[in-house]
């Protein structure tokens, strides 16, 4: 079946089975690999997309489930959350870097529904992100780091006003 997809703010058409996981929709059919196989199951978080602002694990949605919504992956974090990666890579939380895609994505949603989370937030947040590098410790302080910092933006920009 044709589908006709909003994926990081642009249209696009393909055409494919109605079960077709979205994961596959976007490595083999849109070229972008950002979002990553993790387990296949949804259990691992390295799949994590935005589907109308709610994190997804694309591995386990259905193209037919989401054709009339937003989706946004990986490749587009940099448009909503410019100093998430700054502050991610100057933290050091990327090891091997394979579930950093997910990460990623999990953090901003958080960020986007808490401008000022707590440890158990943030840890709520993340679980079912697994990162075999257990950088764990260094993700909390990176999701501080930015929250802290729109913070700031934040109210520079009222004092301003």
């Amino acid at each position: 079946m044709r589908y006709e997809l909003s994926v990081n703010g642009q249209t696009v058409a393909v055409d494919v089975a109605p079960d077709t996981p979205m994961l596959w929709v976007l490595r083999d059919h849109l070229d972008l690999t950002g979002t990553k196989y993790g387990c296949g199951g949804g259990y691992c978080g390295a799949c994590t997309i935005y589907v109308d602002g709610n994190i997804a694990r694309s591995c386990q949605t259905p193209v037919s489930t989401v054709a009339d919504m937003a989706i946004s992956t990986i490749e587009a974090l940099h448009e909503n959350h410019p100093k998430l990666v700054e502050v991610w890579e100057a933290n050091n939380v990327p090891q091997c870097g394979y579930c950093q895609s997910g990460q990623l994505m999990a953090a901003a949603a958080l960020l986007d529904r808490n401008d000022s989370p707590s440890d158990a937030d943030i840890d709520a947040a993340m679980t079912g992100n697994i990162c075999r590098c257990g950088t764990y410790t260094r993700i909390r302080a990176a999701i501080h780091e930015v929250a802290a910092y729109d913070a700031t933006r934040k109210g520079s920009e009222e004092d301003a006003a």
